[in-house]
């Protein structure tokens, strides 16, 4: 592994870019350097020719932000946007029932990625944001993920540390395998309490042609008598985003993948 000081331009770089946040999307080179470890001569030389790219822009007060040229070869390129194409007819149709949120997310390292979200005025709250990222062992997207993930992944996840945000949250690995076995027979997962005391996950997973679990779709709703209702609305809704993404209409297996 190469040390900071021979470290490739192109590493630097990278490191420059993820400086950045959704709650901090506009930062000083200082600030900058400062995230990536940078001395300030490197960052803001960098800085400067990712500017030139139209990779990050500059604002009038000269603070620093992704610039469009960036985005635009992210969405173009995007290995999601298929996914996202399929799944948005049908998470419209399941918003319509839910009126709070819908989800669409998928693993991405030892994290669950949000996709997409649909939300509502007055909604239920809800932590998650588009682009945005939770630990996998505390929301319902990223339990139907891990149940569905590869062993080394669970074990990984299984060793902790097991963050909790509430009460509900599973904090031991005897109750999280449980939770994984329990969401690979009964196909979903129904998490009360588990991000917060007052919301409500429940996701089902989508399957590839191959019928691997690629994705997760994912309501949060009040914590209220009778939210079982929709754990059915849900399901259909994840099984009609398998179908559009080429899976055939055949059971699922039980304890499967």
């Amino acid at each position: 592994m190469k040390t900071p000081h021979h470290e490739s331009v192109l590493s630097r770089a990278a490191r420059i870019l993820e400086a950045f946040s959704q709650d901090d999307p506009v930062l000083t080179v200082s600030e900058i350097a400062r995230r990536s470890g940078l001395h300030v001569a490197t960052a803001s030389r960098l800085v400067g020719e990712l500017v030139a790219h139209g990779f990050l822009s500059r604002d009038a007060d000269r603070g620093v932000r992704i610039g469009v040229r960036l985005w635009e070869l992210v969405t173009r390129a995007s290995p999601t946007l298929s996914l996202r194409d399929a799944a948005m007819p049908f998470m419209e149709g399941l918003h319509d029932v839910v009126g709070h949120h819908v989800q669409l997310s998928v693993l991405d390292g030892d994290d669950v990625l949000f996709l997409e979200r649909l939300s509502a005025p007055n909604a239920v709250i809800n932590y998650t944001r588009i682009a945005g990222r939770l630990a996998l062992h505390v929301s319902s997207s990223g339990l139907v993920l891990l149940a569905h993930g590869p062993a080394d992944l669970k074990e990984r996840i299984l060793a902790g540390p097991l963050t909790t945000y509430t009460p509900a949250t599973p904090a031991t690995p005897v109750r999280l395998r449980a939770l994984m076995a329990e969401i690979r027979q009964q196909g979903y997962a129904y998490c009360p309490g588990y991000v917060h005391v007052e919301a409500l996950g429940i996701a089902a997973p989508v399957r590839g042609a191959d019928g691997t679990v690629v994705a997760a779709l994912s309501v949060i709703v009040p914590d209220e008598p009778g939210a079982q209702a929709i754990v059915p609305v849900v399901r259909t809704a994840a099984r009609g985003i398998s179908r559009a993404l080429g899976r055939r209409d055949t059971p699922e297996v039980r304890g499967g993948r």
